[in-house]
């Protein structure tokens, strides 16, 4: 992999310059046809939007949520937590205006090749997991981050986290055995590809607050022309 940072040699990826960003080794390590492995307790459609150019690429993307209320949100209909799991927390304006089409990206790369599990219970390990496989290759990375961008240190204000990259052929080898073990076991886990779907679907369409958003930028472009020489 080529060097993140000066301290290039460190296995430790934290979201800090000195050490780099996850979303950088996932940038470097994601090529044309790889295969993912991927599991996080929140999938976010702006860390999918900044990543897009290396996941559409990839051949297959097999998405673990180690977070049972996710779905349960959405089972409910309870538009506020399900959002929660699917967007970032306190996004900009200009970034509110942005989501809509990038849901529907979003959505549309799932339909073509992402499979969703969500684990059924609680008590599943808090750990974040991101395993890539190319051909015969394979590079994994272990530890927090979540798949957000402030998780992922693709943002301006990201989460300082601690992760580290998995080295070992015979521990990408486990990891990769673990993933299939538990993503196979229909007791610990369920598809809900098709709640992830309908939700995002739900995104994609015009919110009910897009009026106030648009509201407030044209009294910031009024206030803008008043205070202008």
């Amino acid at each position: 992999m080529p060097p993140i940072g000066p301290q290039s040699n460190s296995s430790l990826r934290d979201n800090r310059t000195h050490r780099g960003a996850v979303g950088d080794f996932l940038k470097t390590e994601i090529q044309s046809g790889s295969h993912l492995s991927f599991v996080s307790a929140y999938f976010t459609v702006h860390a999918y939007e900044a990543l897009a150019s290396q996941l559409e690429g990839a051949a297959k993307l097999q998405f673990l949520f180690g977070e049972p209320s996710f779905v349960t949100g959405i089972d409910r209909g309870d538009k506020d937590k399900a959002n929660f799991k699917l967007t970032e927390d306190g996004i900009t304006i200009a970034k509110t205006l942005t989501q809509r089409p990038a849901a529907k990206a979003c959505a549309e790369w799932i339909e073509r090749m992402v499979e969703i599990r969500s684990i059924r219970q609680s008590n599943f390990p808090h750990g974040k997991t991101y395993h890539i496989e190319n051909g015969n290759a394979s590079s994994a990375i272990l530890g927090s981050s979540n798949f957000t961008v402030p998780g992922l240190g693709l943002g301006m204000n990201s989460n300082i986290e601690l992760n580290l990259v998995v080295d070992s052929d015979r521990d990408r080898k486990d990891l990769k055995a673990w993933f299939a073990e538990v993503w196979g076991d229909d007791s610990l886990t369920k598809d809900v590809r098709d709640e992830v779907l309908t939700y995002l679907k739900r995104l994609a369409s015009p919110p009910l607050y897009e009026k106030e958003v648009r509201d407030a930028l044209n009294l910031v472009r009024q206030l803008e022309t008043t205070l202008t020489p």
